[in-house]
């Protein structure tokens, strides 16, 4: 089970927290700052798993990341899910951004909080994966879109 997805720059800023267990939100920010300290000292030529920290767990929880230009990208997961399945499962949910977004940078992440939550909830919930599919989630994310340009045009009448 995915217990959190974290995505932060390069500086340890977060831009997206989601934690499908529950912590104390002083526990969180100690969570988030060990998290970034542990893969953002790691070489871009090592393997993308770790241990997770002593905070989130120890050796029952996995980190999995991947570093995309300015932007970390880290599921904390427990050791039932499969590594190379949530590093595929990343690259999908960096890939959908991409689509939606024409090229996503971490400006994107700032000012589209919510659409990228929506994204987010279209391939996880509940710490559980609901659709690997980027074509399903894109053609989701579009139904949503105008969804919500016909409630603009309704509410401007």
């Amino acid at each position: 089970m995915i217990k959190a997805i974290l995505i932060f720059n390069n500086h340890g800023k977060p831009r997206l927290i989601r934690f499908y267990q529950y912590f104390a939100e002083d526990m969180q920010q100690q969570i988030i700052r060990e998290t970034f300290h542990l893969v953002s000292k790691r070489d871009d030529n090592v393997c993308n798993f770790l241990e997770g920290g002593s905070l989130i767990g120890g050796s029952d929880y996995k980190l999995i990341y991947r570093h995309y230009a300015t932007l970390y990208f880290v599921f904390c997961v427990d050791s039932s899910e499969s590594e190379l399945g949530i590093l595929d499962l990343i690259q999908v949910f960096v890939e959908t951004l991409d689509k939606c977004f024409e090229n996503v940078c971490e400006l994107d992440l700032i000012f589209h909080m919510d659409k990228v939550h929506y994204i987010l909830q279209e391939v996880v919930m509940g710490g559980m994966v609901l659709e690997t599919n980027m074509n399903e989630i894109v053609a989701q994310v579009e139904v949503q879109n105008r969804m919500e340009n016909r409630f603009i045009f309704l509410s401007s009448v």
